[in-house]
């Protein structure tokens, strides 16, 4: 038996095109929000939203990249995007918002973004280690031991994308809470914001979904292959 299976790639498909979908939903409303004003740049919309939940310790950096924003949680510093930073636009102070919101999350020990943070080592050791495992397992004739092993690492994986989802969406939520609490967007912009978030949580929805379908997809056909 082969490892490389092409009915796989029908296998995740759903997965593959909400992931496509999504990213072009991304560059739709992001670049429509883009070009709405708002009354900060992204770098201050963070950085009041920041003070005010008593975070001033939390930096605020610019960092190169396009959409490179992330929060690192060891650090305990804010990056953003260049176009994230300095733009004055709904985009750029929703994506703002969200990121500030992962860092409120780690300072109120946020239970989930505790243990997605708790199992990053894992799912990264899984993702890559637990592949090959099964790789290793298919050529050896069907090892099942190295199979199993390899399917449990990826497990990790999985586990990570579905305690990541309600990290994001909540992130998302105290982002629109936030913007609006402080009249930094308007009740009727609200909604160019939503957009943006709710395109980038899709992209999220899509990781999980590959991640679990590929699971299945592996105990579905090596449980039946260790029968041939």
């Amino acid at each position: 038996m082969g490892f490389f299976d092409p009915l796989y790639f029908l296998f995740i498909a759903p997965a593959f095109l909400l992931g496509l979908w999504a990213q072009m939903r991304i560059r739709a409303t992001y670049g429509e929000a883009q070009r709405l004003a708002a009354p900060l740049s992204g770098a201050a919309a963070a950085r009041h939203i920041l003070n005010s939940a008593g975070l001033q310790h939390v930096d605020v950096e610019q960092v190169p990249g396009h959409l490179s924003d992330h929060y690192d949680p060891r650090q305990k510093v804010l990056r953003l995007s260049p176009e994230v930073y300095q733009s004055r636009s709904l985009a750029a102070v929703g994506i703002a918002a969200h990121e500030a919101g992962h860092a409120i999350q780690d300072a109120r020990a946020y239970a989930p973004l505790v243990i997605r943070n708790a199992v990053v080592p894992a799912a990264g050791f899984g993702s890559n280690v637990g592949m090959l495992l099964v790789i290793l397992g298919a050529i050896l004739q069907m090892n099942a031991v190295l199979i199993w092993l390899g399917i449990g690492l990826f497990s990790a994986v999985v586990f990570f994308q579905i305690v990541n989802l309600p990290v994001e969406f909540n992130a998302s939520s105290r982002a629109k809470a936030q913007l609006v609490e402080m009249g930094i967007v308007g009740r009727e912009e609200l909604v160019y914001v939503e957009k943006v978030l709710n395109a980038a949580a899709l992209t999220y929805v899509a990781a999980t979904l590959q991640a679990i379908l590929t699971l299945l997809n592996l105990i579905i056909r090596f449980t039946g292959g260790s029968r041939d």
